[in-house]
Formats: C-alpha cells, sequence, structure tokens
C-alpha cells in the first residue's frame, strides 16, 4: 500500500465503517502525489460524493482561489483529501468510529506523500489529526509537528462563507503562514 492509486483502488472497495451503505463513491482524494502541501477537510458532502472529488462545490471554489491568492498554488500543486473518505449522511460530522475506520487510509495516504505541511480545515479534520478536543478557534495561528511535517490547523471553507470578513482574514493568514512553513521560514 505504498502507492496513492493503489491504495485508492483498495479504499475504493472499502466497508470498515457504515459510511460505505449510504455513499455513492468513496471520495479518496486528488492532487500532485509528490506535494509538499495537503489540505484535509472532514469528509465528502453530496457534491463531492457524486463526482468522487474533494471540495468540489462553494468551498472547495473558495479554497481554490485563496490557495491561490494568499499561497500562489494550484491544486497541481497539492493534495487534496478527507479525514473519511465517504460522505456522512445529511452532511453530518463524521463520527469518532467513522474517523477511526479510515484512519489507516488517511495515514496511508500522508505516509505515500510525504508532505512538508498539512492544512486542516475546521474543527474535525483538526481534531482528528491531531488527536484533541481543542475547538479551532483555540488552534488556528498556531504550528503544530506531525511526524517530518508540520500542521497548521485554520477554519473550513463553508465556515468562512458563513463566517464574513474577519474569518476570512483569519484564513488567509493561516495560508500565509503555511507559504511560510513551505519556504522553510519560521512559523511559530
Amino acid at each position: 500500500m505504498s502507492d496513492l492509486a493503489s491504495l485508492a483502488a483498495e479504499a475504493s472497495a472499502c466497508t470498515r465503517c457504515s459510511l460505505a451503505e449510504s455513499r455513492t463513491q468513496v471520495v479518496f482524494g486528488m492532487g500532485n502525489p509528490d506535494a509538499d502541501l495537503v489540505l484535509v477537510g472532514e469528509g465528502p458532502g453530496a457534491e463531492e460524493d457524486r463526482q468522487g472529488l474533494p471540495f468540489v462545490g462553494r468551498s472547495g471554489q473558495l479554497l481554490d482561489r485563496l490557495v491561490r491568492e494568499e499561497m500562489g498554488l494550484t491544486r497541481e500543486h497539492c493534495y487534496v483529501m478527507n479525514a473519511v473518505k465517504c460522505r456522512p449522511p445529511g452532511n453530518r460530522d463524521p463520527r469518532p468510529d467513522e474517523l477511526a475506520a479510515c484512519r489507516p487510509w488517511f495515514d496511508a495516504q500522508l505516509a505515500a506523500i510525504r508532505p512538508r505541511v498539512v492544512v486542516t480545515l475546521g474543527n474535525v479534520a483538526t481534531r482528528a489529526v491531531l488527536g484533541t478536543t481543542e475547538g479551532i478557534t483555540r488552534l488556528r495561528g498556531r504550528t503544530f509537528p506531525l511526524d517530518d511535517a508540520v500542521v497548521i490547523p485554520t477554519f473550513h471553507p463553508a465556515a468562512v462563507l458563513r463566517g464574513g470578513g474577519q474569518a476570512m482574514a483569519q484564513m488567509r493568514a493561516d495560508l500565509v503562514r503555511a507559504k511560510l512553513a513551505l519556504a522553510g521560514a519560521p512559523t511559530a
């Protein structure tokens, strides 16, 4: 299970949790398999489940725009994935057992990609990656170690769409922090 294509093929038949019962398809991830930057969301929504790609709706459009504007990168330069690979019913947050069932896929993806920077998008992704119960409001604005990478938590783009100017400015600042981390500059 070392390369992403074989991982994706294996994951497409996954039945480790009840999310497999209601999904249209597994949304494994997309982007550059050699990326230094990985963007992690919580789980696929309805449009992602339909298309089989992460962050393809309004949130994804905002994410693409902010990453381009603040980091000078496109999806071809990074890898985009979720903490769980199947859509939770009604777009609810993934449950702890679902996150745990998907964790081997998540860990294998990161091991195959070997990014230097992981940007977590929102509470669920941040808590899953960092193994914490603290909320995104307290965690964002800081950098955390993760193996050979650093984690930079920020808001989920959907929250920014609802949250207005302050949330947008904070997410932009977090993406600048990620850009600095990619360049090897201190981000504390």
